[in-house]
């Protein structure tokens, strides 16, 4: 079970590089459930489908390489390294035509080959200071 569940995990990433929002109803639980739902987001798929629009329009190059990837039981765990380049507004923020680079870590729990649950952690600020929204100090 560890490994179809690393395999679905790498399945969503590549859809994502891939910009094919289509993933999120072949993989994920009706009933998917987003611990880390961003403001403003509606629930379940559709939460994030907006919230992949919203990156994929601020960020049309925005790639994720996954770095490490852990297994047990139903959780899968990665550490990915996302990077993209600025440029279309993003959460108020309008575009700066800057590059960033920035660490996320994401566990899903997987029911009967669908993730189910999410819980996510992204370096924001990190994100922000190199957007120039925040100062690098």
């Amino acid at each position: 079970m560890p490994e179809e569940n690393k395999a679905i995990y790498r399945q969503f990433i590549d859809a994502m590089n891939a910009k094919d929002i289509t993933i999120v109803d072949r993989l994920m639980d009706p009933n998917f459930v987003d611990h880390d739902l961003p403001p403003g987001q509606p629930p379940g798929a559709q939460g994030m489908k907006d919230m992949m629009s919203m990156f994929f329009a601020a960020f049309p190059d925005l790639k994720s390489t996954i770095d490490l990837i852990v297994a047990e039981g139903d959780l899968v765990t990665g550490h990915m390294t996302t990077e993209g380049t600025h440029t279309g507004d993003s959460m108020g923020i309008p575009a700066t035509g800057k590059k960033v680079s920035f660490s996320e870590v994401h566990t899903v729990r997987i029911a009967n080959g669908k993730a189910a649950e999410h819980w996510g952690v992204a370096d924001a600020m990190g994100m922000m200071q190199q957007l120039g929204v925040i100062p690098a100090e």
